[in-house]
């Protein structure tokens, strides 16, 4: 693939994620959580004609039981009506790196601690390890299956000062038939959680954490106006 045609197709992605973002129950549009909950009617009372509700279903960490739950999009939240971009790197082939897939026997989970929660982690399915070569040095990256795609959450020195803080998200394109990967560090995104604080996004384990800037792609979101609180 051409430098340029890979940058189109950059660019079709980033159209892709904007509207993604945006949609009446994309990230930005999440305004409410309501674990117990099970009727989406009900919770719709009194809610203006702009605010779709969907049934969610989670295993609490805590107790191990099954909860149901009930998520409030608004496709006219202050989020929606505020936001602007996405801010990213400028596309750099350099960061379409490949590494080597590893699947381990048995299924295994690995601990991930998530944003929001208490100091406990929650144990995630990782079928297997990403070996990568980075600036001379290795490493083994966790990514946990994410209804069938590999997602890879990972940090590096740029949270907090360029990127979001918390890391970003990667989805891992494998190849069949093949124990390579590709990871392509040109579409690492914000998680949800960057988009709405009713997400609760898991965080980069320590064996995550690159200790190269990854200057390649989102970095954050862009607002034109202050959120309402």
């Amino acid at each position: 693939m051409t430098q340029d045609l890979a940058a189109r197709e950059h660019a079709t992605w980033q159209e892709t994620r904007r509207r993604a973002v945006t949609a009446p129950t994309g990230n930005l549009a999440l305004v409410e959580t309501r674990w117990g909950a099970d009727d989406p009617d009900a919770a719709l009372a009194g809610q203006p004609a702009t605010v779709t509700a969907t049934r969610l279903r989670r295993w609490n960490p805590l107790t191990s039981s099954a909860e149901q739950g009930v998520r409030l999009w608004d496709a006219a939240s202050p989020a929606v009506r505020a936001f602007e971009r996405i801010d990213t790197f400028a596309y750099d082939p350099a960061w379409v790196l490949e590494a080597r897939y590893a699947e381990v026997a048995d299924d295994r989970k690995v601990p991930f601690a998530h944003a929001q929660d208490a100091g406990f982690t929650r144990d995630l399915p990782v079928p297997g390890d990403l070996h990568l070569s980075l600036d001379g040095r290795d490493y083994t990256l966790s990514a946990f299956d994410d209804d069938g795609t590999l997602l890879l959450v990972f940090g590096d020195p740029t949270n907090f000062t360029v990127t979001y803080g918390a890391g970003r998200f990667l989805f891992v394109e494998r190849e069949a038939g093949s124990d390579r990967v590709v990871l392509d560090f040109n579409r690492a995104f914000v998680p949800p959680c960057g988009f709405s604080s009713h997400y609760n996004c898991p965080l980069p384990p320590p064996q995550n954490r690159l200790a190269v800037p990854v200057e390649a792609g989102e970095k954050l979101p862009v607002f034109r106006t202050e959120l309402e609180k």
